[in-house]
């Protein structure tokens, strides 16, 4: 049993990102999801945020790299696995509208015993998995 509030969750999620225009535009014109801040924070930093558009899960925090070895880890920040599970609740039609958007699936749609998942590549190389799971 713990001792720590039920009330908890992850909620944001930082991915270091080469520039942050850059970013932004991939991450809502090609992944679809929805700019919620955008902060000045002086000195060349801000606070950048997207999620998807539905309701629930964690942000993305996008921070553009400082430094030798933060511009080192963009595109590879889990050394080539899976970084992040985007979940939908309908993988044709996401899946139909990433790829029209010039998203780039590294594999065509498999069907595993957890659900339909198919693996994509954000636009620093960062891999995704697109996945619907069973219910």
């Amino acid at each position: 049993m713990s001792d720590f509030a039920t009330g908890r969750r992850v909620a944001t999620v930082t991915l270091v990102v080469a520039d942050y225009d850059q970013a932004i535009r991939w991450y809502v014109d090609c992944a679809g999801f929805m700019l919620t801040s955008d902060v000045d924070l002086g000195g060349g930093k801000r606070w950048v945020t997207v999620e998807p558009a539905a309701a629930g899960g964690a942000r993305l925090l996008l921070a553009k790299a400082d430094g030798a070895s933060q511009v080192a880890s963009v595109g590879n920040q889990t050394g080539g696995r899976v970084a992040f599970f985007l979940e939908t609740d309908d993988f044709t039609r996401d899946h139909a509208a990433m790829l029209a958007r010039g998203v780039e699936f590294r594999e065509t749609p498999r069907h595993e015993p957890y659900g339909t998942v198919a693996v994509f590549a954000d636009l620093h190389g960062n891999l995704w998995d697109l996945i619907q799971l069973k219910r």
